[in-house]
């Protein structure tokens, strides 16, 4: 069953899926769809998740938050609740006040989070589940700020299990813990231009070692390995997804010529992007 909620502009979307055979996501950068941001939640036994290429367990009763942009198949997709939204319906960033995460669970410490869930966490998401679906039938001229409501108190369960499960610490200094956040997030709007962690630590008005030492409390990556793992997550689905050459990738990702990025490239992933591309291809056909 698919429930869907549109602003009277027709920009602003919000989607419910329950038990869709169908859902999926390929990336392909022209298509709205696939500036959803996605939260799924596995309501039958694990089962394989295919994220960009990549294989995870999705176990049973998680959820697994996924970021817009990226290309998504699930081996069992009947069993699966997902909410779907757009910036124009609600941007999880310029809300930051309401829901107290900057993103957390789609801009935090891991690119992708499974959430696990106790008995009474069930419980809970069910009850409101069941007010979703009360919501998306309903006809009255509170629809949608009532559905953004809802929407932000899943958003907010999720973020303070996310929290517990993901970060290393007893205790979260948020002055820092927001610092690594919001580093996230400029990369995630600057990785195409701006490869260098000196960039971002200016715009936070920080210096390059106080961005990598604030690391080191709340991510096993550093500052710059973030930077390079977004260009090559980015690149993959390039690669992958369309038919665009390498030439072009590369001057799309903010790299001088197309020697420069596949020399980056092979260092980061392993392989040169037309190895990538070709291994894809031949997974497709088996």
């Amino acid at each position: 069953m698919k429930y869907q909620y549109s602003h009277k502009d027709g920009e602003g979307k919000f989607l419910l899926l329950k038990g869709e055979s169908d859902f999926h996501r390929r990336y392909l950068p022209e298509k709205k769809d696939t500036k959803f941001y996605t939260i799924v939640w596995n309501r039958g036994d694990k089962q394989t998740v295919v994220i960009d290429e990549v294989n995870y367990t999705f176990g049973k009763g998680c959820l697994l938050p996924i970021m817009m942009g990226q290309s998504f198949r699930f081996e069992k997709p009947d069993v699966l609740i997902a909410w779907q939204f757009n910036r124009e319906f609600y941007c999880v960033v310029d809300h930051d006040v309401e829901v107290g995460c900057v993103g957390f669970v789609f801009y935090g410490t891991s690119p992708t989070m499974f959430v696990n869930l106790n008995t009474e966490d069930v419980l809970m998401l069910e009850r409101l589940l069941v007010v979703f679906e009360e919501e998306f039938e309903s006809d009255d001229g509170i629809k949608g700020e009532m559905l953004r409501m809802l929407l932000v108190r899943l958003i907010i369960k999720t973020t303070r299990l996310a929290k517990l499960q993901y970060l290393a610490v007893a205790e979260v200094d948020e002055d820092k813990f927001k610092l690594v956040r919001k580093y996230n997030l400029l990369v995630e709007q600057h990785f195409r231009k701006e490869h260098q962690v000196q960039f971002y630590a200016g715009l936070l008005h920080k210096s390059p070692k106080t961005i990598s030492n604030t690391f080191l409390l709340y991510n096993n990556k550093t500052p710059q390995q973030i930077i390079q793992d977004r260009i090559v997550s980015e690149a993959k689905r390039l690669l992958y997804y369309t038919d665009k050459p390498v030439k072009e990738i590369a001057d799309a990702l903010g790299f001088s010529d197309s020697a420069h990025f596949s020399r980056f490239y092979k260092n980061c992933a392993g392989q040169n992007p037309s190895e990538a591309r070709n291994a894809v291809l031949k997974r497709t056909r088996e």
